[in-house]
C-alpha cells in the first residue's frame, strides 16, 4: 500500500511538472521572480495556443530570460512532447552547443520527474534524441541546418556585439540565415521564439516585426524594460527597477549601470527601446520646429542630395534645401524623399534648384555620379536649372560624415517648417540615427554640412529709401536748391 502511495505521489509530481512550468523550474532548483512568471506564462500560452506561433522576448542583459527560454523551456517542451524536434540558436556555435549540453544534463538529471529518457546512441551536446523519437538540435546563427525539421524553433541573442548588429551587412547575413535557414527547418504549424536586446531598430526582431505586420499574421511581443514606464507590464511604478526586490542584487547593479553607460546604450540593452526617444547622435532639443520659413531674399541657400540606385531597392533618394540666415541659422527649406527612379528624382532636383536658387549643391562621388551625370546634365540644361555641384568622396562611416552638420546643429539648432508634411519622417530619422532603419536624410544633410563648413551667413535686405513717389524726391531738391543731376 505504502508503495502505491509513493508510486502515485511519483506520478501526480511527474504530472504537475509536465503541466506547469513554473512546477518544472522550482524542481529544477530555480526560484522564478515576478517577471520570470511574467515570462514563463507567454511561454505556456504559446506552446498551448494553435493561434499564435511568434513570441518574441526582450529584456536587459543578465535579467533569467535565457535560463528560463532557452534552458527550461526545451526541457518542459521534450517532456511534453517527447516525440518533436527543437532547434535552438545563438551567435556563436559555442554558446549554441553550452545550452544544448545544459538542457541535455538537465533532462538526464531529472529523467523520472519529467518522464522522458534520452537515448543512449545520441547525446552529443548540440545534438541529442529521446527514446521517443524527438530530436533536439543546437547551432550557430549562419549554421545550415538541411536534413532536420522542428516543431519548435528559439534564437537566442543572434547579435554578438552592437558592432554585429549596427552592421547593415550582419544584419542581412542573420536576416537571409532566419529566412532561408531557420525558418525553412520549421514544421507547418510549428512555434517561435526570438529573443534578444533590442540594438537596432533593423535588428532581426524589428524585421521579423515588420513581416508579420506587413502580412496582419498575428504575434506576441513580451518587452520588459530595466526601469518601469507609463502602462508597465509588471505593474511596477514609474521609475522602478527589474527585479528589485529580491536578495540577488540586480535592481542595485542596474542603478549602477544607468549611471556608467551612455544614453544610447541605455535605451537600447536596458529599456529594449533601440533608439531613446530624446535621440542619440542628433538630439531632439536641436531641431527647432518654426513658423514657416524665412524669406529668401535674406539666405544663402545651399542643397545636398543622396541617390538611391533603383526604384524598389528600400532606399529613399533624398533632396534637401537648407537656408543660412543673416546670423547664421540653419534653415530646412524643403525636402524631397521618395524611392523613384532616377528619371523622377533627376525631374525632382531641377524644380527644387529653380525654385530656391542654391549657390551649391552637395552630393557623393561614386557609381552613381558617374553613370547618372551625364543626364542630369543635361537635364539641367533643358529646364534651366543652373547650379554648381559640388562632389565629396564616401569616406568613413555615416556618423563620422555626419559630424560636420550635427556639431553645427548642436550649437545654433536647426530650424524646421512646423506644418511641413516631412517633418515627421525628418525628425524620427534624425532621432534615430544611427540605430534606424533608414538614413537617407541624415546622409543628404550630411552633405550639406560639408558645403556649409565653407558657406557665409545671408545678407538682411536693406531698407527701402526710394520715394513711394519718384516726383516727390524731384521737388524736394528743386526746393532745397539741390540739382537732379547729382
Amino acid at each position: 500500500m505504502r508503495l502505491l502511495t509513493m508510486e502515485a505521489k511519483r506520478r501526480q509530481r511527474r504530472t504537475d511538472i509536465q503541466d506547469s512550468l513554473v512546477a518544472w523550474s522550482v524542481a529544477a532548483g530555480y526560484t522564478p521572480a515576478h517577471h520570470h512568471e511574467v515570462l514563463i506564462a507567454e511561454l505556456e500560452l504559446l506552446e498551448s495556443d494553435d493561434e499564435i506561433d511568434t513570441l518574441l522576448v526582450f529584456m536587459p542583459p543578465g535579467s533569467g530570460k535565457s535560463i528560463y527560454t532557452n534552458h527550461l523551456f526545451p526541457a518542459w517542451y521534450v517532456a511534453r512532447h517527447p516525440e518533436r524536434n527543437v532547434l535552438t540558436a545563438s551567435h556563436s556555435s559555442e554558446l549554441a552547443e553550452r545550452f544544448g549540453r545544459k538542457t541535455r544534463n538537465l533532462m538526464v538529471e531529472h529523467e523520472g520527474e519529467l518522464g522522458v529518457s534520452l537515448s543512449s546512441d545520441s547525446q552529443a551536446a548540440n545534438r541529442w534524441a529521446t527514446t521517443a523519437g524527438g530530436e533536439y538540435y543546437a547551432v550557430g546563427v549562419g549554421v545550415g541546418i538541411a536534413g532536420f525539421r522542428a516543431d519548435l524553433g528559439i534564437i537566442d541573442d543572434p547579435f554578438g556585439s552592437r558592432e554585429d548588429a549596427e552592421s547593415r551587412r550582419m544584419r542581412d547575413r542573420v536576416w537571409d540565415w532566419y529566412s532561408d535557414d531557420f525558418s525553412t527547418r520549421l514544421k507547418p504549424g510549428a512555434k517561435k521564439v526570438v529573443m534578444h536586446t533590442r540594438w537596432h531598430d533593423d535588428d532581426l526582431a524589428g524585421r521579423i516585426i515588420r513581416q508579420l505586420d506587413a502580412i496582419a499574421r498575428p504575434y506576441r511581443v513580451l518587452s520588459l524594460p530595466a526601469q518601469a514606464g507609463l502602462g508597465d507590464r509588471l505593474g511596477r511604478q514609474m521609475g522602478d527597477f527589474l527585479w528589485d526586490d529580491g536578495e540577488y542584487g540586480y535592481g542595485a547593479q542596474l542603478r549602477r549601470r544607468k549611471e556608467e553607460v551612455d544614453t544610447r546604450t541605455w535605451a537600447s540593452l536596458y529599456q529594449q527601446v533601440p533608439v531613446p526617444e530624446g535621440g542619440s547622435y542628433f538630439e531632439r532639443e536641436w531641431i527647432k520646429p518654426s513658423k514657416g520659413s524665412p524669406a529668401r531674399e535674406g539666405l544663402n541657400v545651399y542643397g545636398g542630395s543622396d541617390y538611391a540606385v533603383t526604384r524598389d531597392g528600400g532606399d529613399y533618394t533624398v533632396h534637401i534645401v537648407v537656408g543660412l540666415d543673416p546670423d547664421g541659422n540653419m534653415h530646412v527649406l524643403d525636402l524631397w524623399r521618395k524611392q523613384a527612379d532616377s528619371g523622377e528624382w533627376i525631374a525632382a532636383w531641377c524644380d527644387l534648384v529653380k525654385k530656391w536658387r542654391p549657390l551649391e549643391w552637395a552630393e557623393e562621388t561614386g557609381q552613381i555620379r558617374s553613370a547618372l551625370g551625364p543626364m542630369m546634365d543635361a537635364a539641367a540644361r533643358e529646364a534651366k536649372a543652373y547650379c554648381v555641384r559640388r562632389q565629396f568622396p564616401t569616406r568613413g562611416d555615416k556618423a563620422v560624415r555626419a559630424q560636420s552638420i550635427r556639431a553645427r546643429m548642436s550649437m545654433r539648432g536647426l530650424y524646421i517648417p512646423g506644418d511641413a508634411p516631412w517633418r515627421k519622417d525628418f525628425e524620427a530619422e534624425l532621432l534615430r540615427f544611427p540605430a534606424g532603419v533608414h538614413d537617407d536624410i541624415v546622409d543628404s544633410i550630411a552633405l550639406v554640412g560639408q558645403l556649409l563648413d565653407r558657406a557665409r551667413p545671408g545678407i538682411a535686405p536693406k531698407a527701402s529709401t526710394q520715394p513711394k513717389d519718384g516726383l516727390t524726391g524731384y521737388k524736394s531738391m528743386r526746393s532745397s536748391g539741390g540739382s537732379w543731376r547729382v
